[in-house]
């Protein structure tokens, strides 16, 4: 089961110790560390101290980025673990404001997307990659098409899964539906609040929300549609077909507008596609990446 981390709390305080431990340990042991062990550290950018893991010893580098108030930990456990470290070096990222992240407390200008992807970037630079593919999912993928448009010369692939470029009135009513948490399935909303404390979860959620609404009332719901002709390195769009929160025409859209792109349906995945069928996912993910 994944670690869920607290914010302010002890069990936060001793696994921003451990990052220290394992930032110190990284500069004494072999490279084959980073094959089978999983480092945590922060690195400085953009003014602000990002928090990342990272694995594997592949010429490959991959980051992946994680949806709304998620963390790398949080939502991406079984590709820390099992996608292939011999072929990639795996970075898992929390964006600003979310996962240990934090400060800064999180804020959602409606420019968020594209200071996360400038953030997300900048960090990779930072870590040393000079080029590298990215895995996105639900807004983790929105940031990642931003990125791969304004950045081709540094994305290498693109993987997004659960992401849309726009927002509909029908959108709109989906995110309404989950605003107050405290409806949330205690199995949905306890981890969350294990992360972040009930507060902060809360706030945070409900202004995510407030924000993305609020792109609905932009000419044609627009988060980034436009960005989507200018991406032209090879992108895998993934979509389960029982997605609750993100309708398959989203995917169809971005298939449609991003030129070459490929399509790839999961009948019986949700938004968490990733975490429930990891397996399968791995798999496509990996032979794609490989070719």
């Amino acid at each position: 089961m994944a670690l869920r981390f607290c914010r302010n709390t002890p069990l936060c305080a001793a696994f921003t110790s451990a990052c220290t431990r394992a930032a110190l340990l990284s500069s004494l042991k072999p490279v084959l560390f980073y094959s089978t062990s999983v480092i945590s550290a922060k690195k400085e950018v953009n003014g602000v101290s990002l928090h990342y893991q990272q694995t594997g010893r592949g010429n490959h580098g991959v980051l992946l980025l994680p949806g709304a108030l998620g963390s790398g930990q949080t939502d991406f456990g079984p590709q820390l673990k099992s996608l292939n470290k011999d072929h990639f070096t795996i970075v898992a990222w929390d964006p600003q404001g979310y996962g240990c992240s934090i400060p800064p407390d999180r804020n959602f200008p409606l420019e968020f997307f594209h200071r996360d992807a400038k953030d997300a970037v900048d960090l990779m630079l930072a870590l040393n990659f000079s080029r590298f593919s990215m895995l996105g999912w639900s807004d983790g993928g929105i940031t990642a098409l931003i990125a791969a448009a304004q950045y081709p010369f540094l994305i290498n692939k693109l993987v997004v899964w659960g992401s849309n470029a726009y927002v509909t009135e029908d959108d709109i009513k989906l995110y309404n539906a989950v605003r107050d948490v405290s409806k949330w399935s205690e199995r949905m909303r306890k981890p969350m609040e294990e992360m972040y404390g009930a507060e902060y979860f809360a706030k945070t959620w409900a202004a995510w929300v407030d924000c993305i609404c609020q792109f609905a009332k932009r000419p044609d719901g627009n988060i980034c549609r436009e960005v989507l002709p200018q991406i032209h390195c090879p992108t895998l769009i993934v979509q389960g077909l029982k997605d609750p929160m993100v309708p398959n025409f989203h995917a169809e859209f971005l298939h449609k507008h991003i030129k070459g792109s490929r399509l790839h349906l999961m009948p019986e995945g949700k938004h968490n596609l990733h975490l429930r069928f990891s397996e399968e996912f791995n798999q496509v993910v990996e032979e794609f990446l490989l070719q």
